[in-house]
């Protein structure tokens, strides 16, 4: 079974930065997808960020308009993790962030489906103060 652990989330002041970071436990599992969400109470679910993989290195990434040129989604190259990378941090931020993974797509273009993404974090706390 995939295994998806979040971590990195916390408080920060509008303008500054946070690392999160998602440790995918594939278990034999083929993701070559991974992405990030984040929810707020009483709304639904928002991708945020993705990134397909093709043969274990980054081939496409897609980036949702809310967050585009403020943060940035990668691979650890010395791990089975991926992180995104949080700058210029604004208060409508400020949800619990999911790490999410859709397995064996067939093409880069499906990796920002996000009726595609059937695994899960249980997700991690940001707040921003302004």
């Amino acid at each position: 079974q995939v295994q998806l652990v979040e971590s990195g989330g916390g408080s920060m002041q509008a303008g500054g930065s946070l690392r999160l970071s998602c440790a995918a436990n594939r278990n034999g599992v083929n993701l070559n997808c991974i992405g990030w969400f984040r929810q707020v109470p009483g709304k639904a679910r928002e991708g945020i960020a993705s990134i397909y993989l093709h043969g274990g290195r980054p081939y496409f990434t897609y980036y949702g308009d809310s967050v585009k040129g403020r943060f940035t989604i990668s691979r650890d190259n010395d791990a089975n993790m991926v992180d995104l990378q949080m700058n210029r941090l604004k208060a409508e931020d400020t949800a619990t962030y999911y790490c999410a993974a859709a397995p064996g797509l067939p093409r880069a273009g499906y990796c920002y489906d996000w009726a595609r993404f059937n695994y899960w974090g249980q997700g991690t706390q940001v707040t921003v103060s302004s």
